[in-house]
């Protein structure tokens, strides 16, 4: 949450998933369910005031925290997308060679970048293109990767 606006409890929504915040909709925030019940400004730069928050102080109070929605209010994800959360942990290996786990997703200006754990060797990095990555499993939390395409593995 970014600064307030006015002194009616509104705040600007930094980084928005403008579609997300429509007016009624549920956010959490610090662990508390809120509804939205003011919506203005533009997608770009969403201004809203939260159900219950009507002095400037109230919205001062929550900057910086997150706003999130449910996932079942989120779009539907293409065909090659994943949710953070169900890529984190996923087993990494290539074809049957176990590499690690994943520890966590980076956000890099040019993609996404899983970070694998590996046992007694640094994290490997791993961007999710489809040169590096074969195939992801959500559902079975398996993740297929190239080392050949990353440099681990020298060429035979």
């Amino acid at each position: 949450m970014g600064r307030p606006h006015g002194l009616d409890g509104s705040f600007h929504v930094i980084e928005p998933v403008a579609h997300l915040l429509d007016e009624g909709t549920i956010v959490n925030v610090g662990g508390q369910d809120q509804r939205v019940d003011r919506r203005a400004g533009f997608d770009a730069r969403p201004i809203i005031r939260l159900e219950g928050f009507s002095e400037r102080a109230a919205a001062d109070a929550l900057r910086g925290q997150e706003l999130l929605v449910a996932r079942e209010t989120a779009p539907e994800l293409d065909e090659d997308e994943w949710w953070v959360t169900d890529l984190e942990g996923c087993a990494v290996s290539d074809g049957s060679t176990a590499v690690g786990v994943v520890a966590q997703v980076l956000e890099l200006p040019s993609c996404e970048v899983l970070e694998v754990a590996r046992e007694e060797q640094p994290p490997l990095l791993v961007p999710l293109i489809r040169d590096a990555v074969r195939a992801v499993d959500v559902d079975a939390r398996r993740i297929d990767i190239d080392l050949q395409f990353l440099g681990e593995l020298s060429a035979d």
